[in-house]
């Protein structure tokens, strides 16, 4: 069994080399990329059984070569590790994995025996794994009033990405009203409704990317994948 460790931190890809050995004893051969776009080039020479990935890295992150790597090879199983429990992260694989592929999200700051654990039921056994301090520390800043669903999340990428109401009505299939309707919701769901702000006129469009950034409902990874997604949708279009 081949594994491939994308990881950008030296430190960290040792500690992962040195876990690896011990939690797998099937492990054959453990190989090195310092960053997404190695990684995926790594993993075209082909005989990669299983990657453990790094979500942010200065050069292509986790989420982009994820998308790259399962593009290519469907049943590649990712276990994705990382330092932040972001609801943005979680959503970024959910919109990019393929069907019936085993993945995982364990953080950087699990215990060596959850890690191992982690690593076992998605590199080898093939389940999906996300680890429950993930869910805590998400379930600490949201209650289920203030959770974004998929469309109100949609609706929020694409006024990240700076696009007007009939445009966002257009690529997402909705009607300019359902669109209307979403935004008031990420309004009122993000807090931008009386937020403090006293007899401030906000714009609220801006405001409310302000809050989504600050409670990290999005990171820049998620919006460089949102942009090349848009791209996508532009170049379809002409």
């Amino acid at each position: 069994m081949r594994v491939l460790i994308v990881e950008d931190d030296q430190f960290h890809a040792s500690y992962l080399q040195d876990v690896l050995a011990e939690a797998l004893p099937e492990v054959t051969e453990i190989l090195h990329a310092s960053n997404g776009y190695e990684g995926e080039e790594e993993a075209r020479l082909g005989g990669i059984d299983a990657v453990v990935m790094d979500l942010q890295m200065e050069h292509r992150n986790g989420i982009e070569a994820a998308r790259t790597l399962w593009a290519e090879r469907p049943q590649s199983r990712i276990l994705f590790w990382s330092n932040y429990a972001d609801e943005a992260y979680l959503r970024g694989i959910a919109r990019i994995v393929p069907e019936d592929s085993a993945y995982g999200y364990v953080l950087k700051t699990a215990s060596p025996a959850r890690l191992k654990l982690a690593l076992r039921a998605v590199l080898l056994e093939g389940q999906i794994m996300v680890d429950r301090e993930i869910h805590r520390l998400q379930k600490r800043g949201a209650s289920p009033r203030t959770a974004l669903d998929d469309s109100e999340f949609a609706v929020l990428l694409d006024l990240a990405l700076g696009l007007q109401d009939k445009t966002i009505a257009e690529r997402r299939s909705m009607s300019l009203r359902t669109v209307q309707n979403r935004l008031l919701s990420l309004y009122d769901k993000l807090g931008v409704e009386g937020d403090g702000a006293g007899s401030l006129t906000l714009n609220k469009r801006v405001r409310a990317l302000n809050r989504a950034l600050v409670t990290r409902t999005l990171n820049i990874e998620t919006l460089e994948a949102a942009q090349r997604d848009l791209d996508a949708w532009l170049n379809g279009n002409r």
